[in-house]
């Protein structure tokens, strides 16, 4: 019966008639499809899934999803990154950075979560924020004492705790 798989669907997946994805904000998708090919700098709101070329810059505070077959140069600036394309650039994201397979990232990141999926590739400096740590390090290395210095001499009891 005609509408029959409709209402098939909609008893599935609710009633709008598609599943809901916490990655991707329905009322911003921006889609640049295959064969599309843009240079320049582009600005975004929301979700955008590139499937083409970009040479350029691409800015957005949303999720950027970077196709199988797309290709990027130039500079990614993103909430979030997912990839299984081509990327060369360097890339900010404020969320996390995922590369799937058969995904290429060559280029300096920064974010405070980077995963790779097996098969992917990442070739570049990664910096995740870990400043914080090194200080931490630099201030115990004031509490180290010398024990060989003072082999014989002091008894770890005269040592200042």
């Amino acid at each position: 019966m005609p509408g029959e798989g409709l209402l098939e669907e909609e008893r599935m997946w609710g009633s709008k008639g598609k599943k809901k994805n916490p990655i991707v904000d329905e009322e911003n998708f921006t889609f640049l499809g295959r064969g599309v090919d843009f240079k320049g700098v582009v600005n975004f709101e929301g979700t955008v899934r590139i499937d083409g070329r970009l040479d350029g810059e691409i800015h957005t505070k949303g999720t950027l999803v970077v196709g199988e077959h797309a290709v990027i140069k130039g500079i990614v600036t993103t909430g979030t990154l997912i990839s299984g394309g081509r990327i060369k650039a360097n890339v900010t994201a404020t969320e996390r950075i995922q590369v799937l397979k058969p995904g290429v990232l060559i280029g300096d990141i920064r974010t405070p979560s980077f995963t790779m999926e097996e098969g992917a590739h990442f070739h570049g400096l990664c910096d995740m924020g870990a400043d914080a740590w090194g200080a931490e390090e630099r201030q115990d290395s004031d509490k180290v004492h010398d024990l060989a210095a003072h082999r014989g001499k002091v008894r770890l009891q005269d040592l200042p705790s």
